[in-house]
């Protein structure tokens, strides 16, 4: 048995050349009983790591390379949960004595937070004095934690390197332990990580000498060839048993907690909701609350109370009575405007039961993924509410979700031709192409188009090396708004660390690895439309979005006739042009103008069937199975005529008529989501495509409906969310139709902001 216990991933920023995904999926591959990722003064990595091994059915060791300053690099993983929250301190700790992005650790900070882990040392390639005399000190130090890394160098002193190390190791009583030091899973990546160190160091491939690796091995090799290579340091190997024994600690333990809320004295944070979504919604609707309403919050509250996620609520109706004490314009959006709670306690203006959307496609018991509220504040003043966070919850409870920030095409080819040394010109021309989502990268027909020979050996090379490197990530960067809240202490269960911007500090893992660990963020985000409005309301004494009229005549016939300049949303050249051809006439046609004029439904080429039949061109259909069997789309598609223009209808049409279990609709939803991996959603493309034409659909609406997925996955836009920036459209375009003065003040005071300089507005 053998398990790979240095492994740097793509997250060891350009040095380690794969997804940590890659990393799992090989070692299970090549029958390893367990894989440990640790990057370099980080843990960013581990939770895909974990969740691609989860799959796999392989344990997952996570840990991280500590980089010291002062001392040979340490390999740290913790037994325990009590030893990871002190590994995340410590690299806490390192991240608040250096600038954004680095970590700066020495020996000492190590032992300050050592008990419980267990450390692997990772030689020099030359075995000197200094390096026998930390071995004593840290032998001191860390007695019965640390081991010693026996790596391979594949040089002619190989063995006799190791015979020395042995012996060091041995007069401080400590054990080797083997190891390949991984640094890319496949032997067919190597010259991409050259490329990546050659990034890394700012110098071209000719001149990098020994920068590079002066051998192609650093990657996951097979247990066998592991046992080849160490058969005169058995111990070595067998030292791998003892390690994995004595780790007990795997991310299933970081049970996620939410803080608590305050609530009056004798209720329960339940019943607090309830009594503020009562008194919320006879505010909202001063004649009565419907019936309809009524039922609506009654089953949203009963779910909400099932899934113990009231504080939650309570969280963000604080934020938002904190804007709103402070007179800072909010908006909730997204997801949360499904819900008729959100809508009753103020924190979405979109009455979901007027628009009909369904609170499940929110919070759903059944799916089992915790709530995920956006709300959109005026982008002068987001930072107060952001400020606030901070100083209600602390530092230590509270902190901004990170965002990976990936090599795009673009950026990749143009790094890659700067170290293969490939003419500017080249550059420049390869980095111009555009392409469609699944489309090819860089393929030969669109370079010969472009006046390059795409079998010229150095462009093909560089080609090669670009496209792996495309979806790797780049750096770490801090979500546009996501807050991530806890109970505990967030820097025992993930490193924090401080952001480029003043007062702002981020934690090391995104909305995915968030959304695996089922732990829940706020989403605070910046909205200049929400600026201008303020200021114009400001200038009208007006409050509230609520306080603009509903369903006015005259605001859609200015935008009937295409007069958006400055009109929120649909401002641009395509929108103008678009709105004349759809005509708007209440509020659901400007939900459907938002969402229309957006890559998944002209990917589709949903767009001008849409359009036909709205102005009584076709008639409208549905999409059905042949041979007569029942029309199962129906109800999906009849309140956009037919045709499938939202994100929730394409997944509600994988279910159905591709049958996708929910599971699987989940995957294709994650997918969706993380589009910037260019290919991701690819694995779904046979599966529903496949299934759809077996149960009678026609192949080319399933693929149109694929090709629309794919286009979400750009830039997809729910009912929910077009539903809600449709409400801002109607604001905006109504302040402009009644109090056109008033309203270019307010754009040209909210600047910068919009599609038009303030001379043209």
């Amino acid at each position: 048995m053998y398990a790979e216990l240095l492994c740097q991933s793509a997250f060891s920023f350009l040095e380690g050349a794969s997804h940590p995904q890659s990393l799992v999926e090989q070692a299970k591959a090549l029958g390893h009983e367990a894989i440990g990722i640790a990057d370099r003064n980080t843990v960013a990595g581990v939770v895909r790591a974990y969740v691609a091994a989860k799959a796999a059915g392989l344990r997952l060791l996570a840990g991280s390379r500590l980089v010291l300053e002062d001392a040979p690099d340490l390999v740290c993983y913790p037994s325990d949960r009590a030893a990871w929250a002190r590994l995340c301190r410590l690299l806490s700790l390192g991240k608040a004595h250096a600038p954004k992005g680095e970590c700066r650790l020495r020996f000492a900070d190590v032992l300050a937070h050592a008990e419980g882990q267990i450390f692997i040392a990772v030689p020099p390639p030359v075995l000197d004095d200094a390096f026998t005399a930390w071995l004593r000190l840290a032998t001191a130090n860390l007695r019965g934690q640390l081991y010693v890394a026996a790596v391979r160098r594949y040089a002619p002193d190989d063995l006799e390197r190791l015979t020395t190390l042995q012996n060091l190791a041995q007069a401080s009583g400590l054990h080797l332990v083997a190891a390949n030091d991984v640094l890319y899973h496949s032997a067919t990546i190597r010259e991409l990580q050259d490329v990546m160190r050659c990034i890394r160091h700012g110098c071209i491939i000719e001149q990098a000498g020994f920068l590079l690796e002066p051998h192609g091995e650093r990657h996951l090799k097979s247990p066998a060839e592991m046992a080849r290579l160490f058969y005169k340091f058995p111990g070595a190997l067998s030292r791998q048993q003892e390690i994995l024994q004595r780790l007990d600690f795997s991310l299933d333990q970081i049970s996620y907690e939410y803080p608590d809320e305050p609530v009056p004295p004798g209720l329960t944070p339940d019943a607090h909701l309830a009594n503020l979504v009562r008194s919320g919604a006879a505010w909202r609707y001063p004649a009565g609350v419907p019936e309809k309403v009524r039922a609506l919050l009654d089953k949203e509250l009963s779910i909400i109370a099932q899934l113990n996620y009231a504080r939650y609520f309570l969280t963000v109706h604080d934020i938002v009575r904190y804007a709103r004490e402070q007179k800072i314009l909010c908006q909730g959006r997204g997801s949360a405007a499904n819900s008729a709670v959100c809508y009753a306690l103020g924190i979405t203006a979109v009455d979901p039961a007027e628009s009909d959307l369904l609170f499940e496609r929110f919070v759903s018991a059944e799916r089992g993924d915790p709530p995920d509220i956006d709300v959109d504040f005026e982008h002068e003043r987001r930072e107060e509410v952001i400020q606030y966070l901070y100083a209600r919850y602390g530092r230590h409870r509270a902190a901004i979700a990170a965002t990976v920030i990936h090599y795009r095409p673009r950026s990749a080819i143009r790094e890659v031709a700067k170290v293969l040394g490939l003419p500017e010109a080249t550059a420049a021309i390869l980095a111009a192409q555009t392409w469609n989502p699944g489309d090819e990268l860089w393929g030969a027909d669109t370079l010969r188009e472009a006046g390059l020979d795409p079998d010229e050996p150095r462009l093909k090379r560089a080609l090669i090396i670009a496209r792996d490197l495309v979806g790797l990530p780049r750096h770490l960067s801090q979500h546009v708004g996501g807050f991530v809240l806890t109970k505990g202490r967030l820097d025992e269960s993930v490193p924090i660390g401080p952001a480029a911007m003043a007062d702002r500090s981020f934690i090391e893992w995104d909305k995915d690895d968030i959304d695996a660990l089922k732990m829940m963020k706020v989403d605070v985000l910046a909205l200049g439309m929400l600026t201008c409005i303020r200021k114009c309301f400001a200038l009208l004494g007006l409050h509230d979005l609520a306080d603009i009229p509903l369903e006015d005549k005259a605001t859609y016939d200015m935008l009937a006739r295409g007069d958006s300049i400055g009109v929120f949303q649909v401002e641009s050249r395509a929108q103008m042009n678009m709105l004349p051809r759809l005509r708007p006439q209440k509020f659901y046609d400007l939900v459907i103008e938002v969402a229309i004029v957006r890559p998944g439904p002209i990917q589709g080429d949903m767009v001008h069937p849409y359009l036909r039949r709205r102005q009584g061109k076709e008639a409208v259909s549905y999409p059905a199975r042949t041979g007569g069997l029942p029309n199962e789309l129906e109800e999906i598609l009849a309140k956009t005529l037919g045709v499938p223009l939202f994100q929730e209808q394409a997944m509600k049409i994988a279910m159905v008529a591709a049958e996708f279990t929910p599971e699987e609709a989940n995957g294709l939803r994650r997918a969706m989501a993380t589009f910037r991996n260019l290919g991701t959603i690819d694995k779904f493309r046979t599966m529903m495509v496949g299934r759809m034409v077996r149960r009678g659909y026609e192949q080319g609406f399933a693929e149109a409906c694929f090709r629309q997925i794919e286009g979400f996955g750009a830039y997809g836009f729910p009912e929910s969310h077009a539903a809600s920036f449709a409400k801002l459209v109607y604001v905006s375009a109504w302040l402009k139709c009644h109090h056109p003065a008033a309203f270019a003040a307010a754009l040209i005071n909210a600047q910068p902001m919009g599609f038009y300089p303030p001379a043209q507005i």
